[in-house]
């Protein structure tokens, strides 16, 4: 039997937001969607930082104990490159980080705007002081990008959220595969958008990458509602196969996570919670998010308490979906 009160699965923490622009060592419009690991014992944030042009790129931030005290760089660690890399020439967003234990660096996959559009590109570090671009790998329009931490039958995989050119379509999470994290291809939807009054209707993207748990992998998603007034950006969450990530093995019918609080109800876009980047340590999870493409804000949850709600919280009924 379903509760009667929603049982809030991520925990505001009560000192939000953690970094706003005022933060900063040097003058910037906003700080929001970040990206987030472990090195060296130290939390570690990539955040994108918009700058007084409106041109964003990344800058990182470093914390013992993930919460506070953040030493930020004194410039931006990360920034477009015009000259080598066109795609960049009106800068890089929403940074995703994942941990490579196999070749020993961290992969990063930004959102490169081109005079195209927003695309896809990854680059790879050890340190996240140098950084090695591999340059655009899907063509515009496309965003949300992450990879999988493993490898699968020799082939890495990423999800990401492609929008199609013409109406009607939907934007969907898909995944594909690649021998070297360039080439890519046997494309398919994966988490599909709904259709109707859902709160996932008609465009959904990755927010942070899989997180590995021992009933698969973990993925919490966002979901846009459209209403003749705004839009509101919602989470949500889903579950894949161990072994096969093209298996989708659960989602939640309902959302789990939505703008309430002042920072992530009124700033530069109103009602958006925009996670990037999550650190989990046993079964404790930080979510680290921007709101309202302002500033940067942490959550915090237990992996056991969102599997058990997500295995109750699955219609099992994929009709829904379409």
């Amino acid at each position: 039997m379903r509760e009667t009160r929603f049982t809030e699965l991520f925990i505001r923490y009560p000192g939000n937001p953690i970094i706003q622009d005022k933060d900063l060592p040097y003058p910037a419009n906003a700080v929001f969607n970040v990206a987030a690991t472990v090195i060296n014992d130290e939390t570690l944030l990539l955040m994108r930082v918009e700058d007084r042009r409106g041109i964003s790129y990344l800058t990182v931030a470093r914390s013992t104990d993930g919460v506070s005290g953040w030493r930020i760089d004194s410039g931006p660690t990360l920034a477009p490159d015009f000259d080598t890399h066109p795609e960049e020439i009106w800068g890089i967003e929403d940074p995703r980080v994942t941990r490579i234990d196999a070749l020993d660096l961290w992969a990063v996959l930004y959102t490169a705007y081109s005079r195209g559009g927003p695309l896809v590109s990854p680059a790879t570090t050890r340190d996240f002081k140098s950084f090695a671009r591999k340059g655009a790998v899907m063509p515009p329009e496309d965003k949300d990008a992450a990879l999988f931490p493993v490898q699968f039958g020799g082939r890495w995989a990423m999800l990401h959220r492609p929008v199609p050119g013409f109406l009607g379509v939907g934007a969907h999470i898909w995944i594909s595969f690649s021998p070297d994290m360039k080439h890519w291809g046997n494309h398919q939807i994966l988490i599909p958008a709904r259709k109707g009054g859902w709160w996932d209707a008609n465009k959904v993207g990755l927010s942070p990458p899989p997180l590995e748990t021992d009933k698969g992998w973990l993925i919490l998603y966002h979901g846009i509602r459209v209403t003749a007034g705004d839009c509101t950006y919602r989470l949500g969450l889903a579950l894949l196969d161990l072994k096969d990530p093209t298996r989708l093995l659960a989602r939640s019918d309902e959302w789990v996570f939505t703008p309430e609080a002042e920072y992530e109800r009124f700033g530069d876009v109103d009602k958006v919670v925009f996670p990037c980047g999550w650190v989990a340590d046993g079964d404790h999870i930080r979510l680290y998010y921007g709101g309202t493409d302002k500033c940067i804000a942490l959550a915090t949850a237990r992996v056991s308490e969102i599997l058990d709600w997500l295995e109750k919280h699955d219609p099992q009924n994929r009709k829904l979906w379409e």
